[in-house]
């Protein structure tokens, strides 16, 4: 059965918001919202290290804003979930890989490489 990993990120996807949530990040870096884009992206453009994670990866990994998440869920179902999470799809089931509450606590994104790795072996 194929694993697909999904990051939700706790950002919406239009422009504007990209452009305050860039500005965010580097005006007061400590109070931004998303902590899985500060873990895979820097200010400018994706982490080098996650991006080399990303690609050699044998799973599947889905990204998506909260926007795009909401929308494809289209009921209160999203609800249930503190944002940003990952989750594992397994076939039609979805459960949460990482929450919200762990990825605060992860420092780098080599912090969060260690986790998925050993949660997917």
């Amino acid at each position: 059965m194929k694993r697909t990993i999904i990051f939700i990120y706790n950002a919406d996807s239009n422009v504007w918001s990209k452009y305050l949530g860039f500005a965010h990040k580097i005006i007061s870096p400590s109070t931004y919202s998303c902590d899985l884009c500060s873990l895979t992206h820097g200010n400018f453009s994706e982490n080098s290290i996650w991006k080399e994670f990303r690609e050699t990866t044998p799973y599947e990994f889905v990204f998506k804003y909260k926007d795009e998440f909401i929308e494809e869920l289209k009921d209160v179902e999203y609800q249930k979930f503190q944002l940003p999470v990952i989750l594992e799809r397994k076939g039609t089931i979805s459960n949460v890989l990482v929450n919200a509450e762990k990825l605060n606590l992860m420092n780098s994104v080599e912090d969060l490489i260690a986790f998925l790795r050993e949660k997917l072996t």
